[in-house]
């Protein structure tokens, strides 16, 4: 077997707070004794999945596994489509949050998730992007938005990550959120204004570290699921927001959702800083144009 045939782990050491280095010998020993033997490469901080997974694509490796959370994920995935490389991206259950992996259907047991990418297959899914005014883009595979979810991942992104961070920073965000009005247009229809609470586009199901905001979201249908959760005052939000890890929330008057292969989105009022996250991480301020590239990456599911 040449080197570039053997499977290669990209490991975030910091991911799940700092766990990663930690956890990573257990994972590797579950990992080695369904594929034996693999490669392994360690980031050294943020944007250096990306570039490990560019570089290792651009040599030939066939298959990418990732170590890390939903953003090592996001990150490798990158890497994988700049490199325009027929790489295969699998992904181990590590990270706080876990949103695209819940939306892979992946087990969260390692030995029972190492079992499953060494039995599953590659097939092909589609990949989000949002391109900004200036010209600049990014690519996501599970979720992007802007509005309160936007700020409350920035928050998030500058604080030490827990499982309660995003339910913690959710609170603190909402007491203090400044409901903007923006002008939408889906699919080439006409626009129209509206004042939001978050409007988030979805590949995957899961968002936010556990909520099930697009329950009806599949990978491969060559459709973005768009939530438009209007204003709502900080109380109301809050009372609902239980709603939103069962999926519930889609039936509120207050909520609006359909699928789209193209969605647009600038401020109401010139220079508002309204911000936008793709894949959990602060990529830019509106005015922002959020497409599909459908069946764009190659990644190991599980067999059902």
């Amino acid at each position: 077997m040449t080197t570039a045939e053997l499977p290669l782990v990209i490991v975030n050491p910091a991911s799940r707070g700092g766990a990663g280095a930690r956890d990573w010998p257990r994972a590797a020993a579950a990992l080695r004794s369904h594929f034996g033997p693999f490669a392994r490469r360690f980031t050294e901080g943020p944007g250096h999945a990306s570039e490990l997974a560019r570089e290792e694509a651009g040599k030939g490796r066939r298959l990418l596994l990732t170590f890390g959370g939903d953003g090592t994920i996001s990150e490798t995935a990158r890497g994988i489509l700049a490199s325009g490389a027929d790489c295969e991206l699998g992904v181990l259950p590590h990270g706080t949050g876990g949103d695209f992996i819940r939306s892979l259907g992946m087990p969260s047991r390692m030995a029972d998730a190492a079992r499953a990418l060494r039995r599953g297959r590659g097939q092909a899914i589609d990949v989000g992007r949002v391109t900004f005014g200036d010209g600049s883009a990014r690519a996501f595979v599970n979720a992007a938005s802007f509005g309160l979810s936007a700020e409350v991942a920035y928050r998030v992104n500058r604080a030490r990550k827990t499982a309660a961070s995003y339910a913690e920073q959710t609170v603190r965000a909402a007491l203090d959120f400044e409901f903007p009005r923006v002008h939408v247009e889906t699919d080439g229809k006409a626009p129209r204004g509206i004042a939001i609470t978050s409007v988030s586009l979805h590949n995957g199901r899961f968002f936010g570290g556990g909520m099930k905001m697009a329950p009806a979201a599949t990978l491969r249908d060559g459709r973005l699921q768009v939530i438009v959760v209007r204003k709502l005052a900080p109380v109301a939000l809050l009372s609902r927001a239980p709603l939103l890890y069962g999926g519930a929330h889609l039936g509120l008057d207050d909520v609006e959702h359909g699928d789209v292969s193209r969605f647009s989105a600038r401020p109401a009022q010139a220079g508002a800083g309204i911000k936008v996250e793709a894949d959990g991480e602060s990529v830019g301020l509106l005015p922002a144009r959020f497409e599909v590239q459908p069946k764009a990456l190659c990644v190991r599911l599980p067999r059902g």
